[in-house]
């Protein structure tokens, strides 16, 4: 008797937009990113998810695999071996991303259901370079806290590049284990310039664990930030 095989088919996507998520340990918070994630307005065939799995030791991995699908590559998981730091993974996800656009959002956050369409359509409408939107501030338990201005107080994250800016400039300095957003804002607005979308998509999660809470490598970052922007400016 044959044994026949199903062979797996999985659906080609040629998105418009890679959405970068990078998670270390975060098994509380990362299944409620990815299902704002995949609950878009936009269309599904428009963008893809990629996670970067940065060697977490806690269930985050369980939580990803959640959302897995074989058949279908619209989220995209890689779990790196061993922890490579935070901007040595999203330059692994923007390498392989397959779209002209990228954004970031953190493992701990959120986004509203219009997130991708608003800034997708504005970046395209305006033929600009970079557009980022504003957030609110929540805490642990999903509580406003405040609305932020990202112009005013910019964050890392809610702001849909151009690939091909991102590698111009050479993507996110690894040597930055935080702040890396800083080092990388800088470079890129010598060049371009980031606009701003008074409106508030993205939502920016404050908890005990958030990496800004760690004073000393904050401060050994700053340092070092200084230090590499002294010289040259």
């Amino acid at each position: 008797m044959l044994n026949l095989k199903k062979k797996k088919i999985i659906k080609k996507r040629y998105p418009k937009i890679s959405v970068i998520v990078p998670v270390y340990n975060q098994q509380r918070f990362i299944g409620r990113c990815i299902r704002s994630l995949v609950h878009q307005t936009i269309s599904q065939s428009n963008y893809e998810i990629i996670i970067v799995n940065d060697g977490s030791t806690d269930l985050t991995k369980f939580a990803i695999n959640l959302f897995d699908d074989p058949f279908d590559s619209f989220i995209r998981i890689i779990n790196n071996k061993k922890n490579i730091g935070l901007p040595a993974s999203l330059n692994k996800a923007i390498k392989i991303s397959r779209s002209n656009f990228i954004i970031r959002v953190d493992s701990d956050d959120f986004v509203n259901s219009n997130f991708l369409n608003f800034l997708y359509n504005y970046i395209e409408m305006n033929s600009c370079d970079a557009v980022a939107c504003d957030y609110l501030l929540i805490d642990d338990k999903e509580n406003e806290i405040c609305r932020r201005n990202s112009k005013k107080f910019p964050i890392a994250c809610g702001i849909l590049f151009r690939k091909n800016d991102l590698l111009s400039i050479g993507l996110y300095d690894e040597a930055f284990l935080c702040n890396e957003e800083i080092d990388l804002r800088i470079r890129f607005e010598k060049k371009y310039k980031i606009e701003h979308l008074p409106l508030p998509l993205y939502r920016y999660r404050r908890h005990d664990k958030n990496i800004t809470n760690n004073e000393k490598l904050m401060s050994l970052h700053k340092k070092n930030l200084n230090k590499k922007y002294s010289k040259k400016d």
